[in-house]
């Protein structure tokens, strides 16, 4: 992998891997990726939605997070 080159891309969709209670997610929610960043690490801004479409919680989570 390149210096800068992200595993995951803008509109890939997620699994979290553990439960986030403060935020109102649990472990097995799928959710997209809108936005990567790669300094000062590796992380990416997900978005999660209901079944309706409204957005339940949107933050940055890194690798260790969701697979």
């Amino acid at each position: 992998m390149l210096l800068n080159e992200l595993i995951h891309a803008k509109f890939d969709i997620i699994t979290l891997i553990i439960d986030m209670p403060e935020n109102n997610l649990k472990n097995g929610m799928k959710g997209t990726i809108i936005d990567t960043y790669s300094q000062p690490y590796e992380a990416y801004e997900v978005e999660f939605c209901e079944d309706e479409g409204r957005t339940v919680a949107q933050l940055a989570l890194t690798l260790d997070q969701f697979e």
